[in-house]
């Protein structure tokens, strides 16, 4: 019996089974996931890191049903880091906005210290 026929077809098979990337179904509902929390803090498309999310989470979508898994994989692990970074922007901009306000209420009491001394 000759191992050299046999130690090929393994040796395939193995290459074959590595090129195949398995579905990225995780990383999808972490995407999904991401996209709803970023929208659940008022990110919008007005927010291009917002719109890109959305717009490669489609696109992630449409490659896993192409059986395109590496790409969809790449697609969904970008949308995820979008809408992490839309909610972000979101939630700083929020923050700046409650410290705009404070710092208004701060001066308006320093103002009203002077004036009553």
């Amino acid at each position: 019996m000759n191992i050299r026929p046999l130690f090929v077809v393994a040796a395939f098979a193995a290459l074959v089974g590595c090129a195949n990337d398995p579905a990225p179904i995780e990383q999808l509902r972490l995407s999904d996931r991401a996209v709803e929390q970023a929208k659940a803090v008022g990110a919008t498309e007005e927010v291009t890191e917002m719109a890109l999310a959305q717009t490669k989470l489609v696109e992630a979508h449409a490659d896993l049903a192409a059986n395109a898994n590496k790409q969809a994989r790449m697609q969904a692990e970008q949308a995820e880091l979008d809408a992490r970074l839309a909610e972000a922007k979101v939630l700083t901009a929020k923050s700046q906005e409650q410290l705009s306000q404070v710092d208004i209420r701060v001066n308006r009491l320093r103002k009203q210290v002077r004036d009553a001394q």
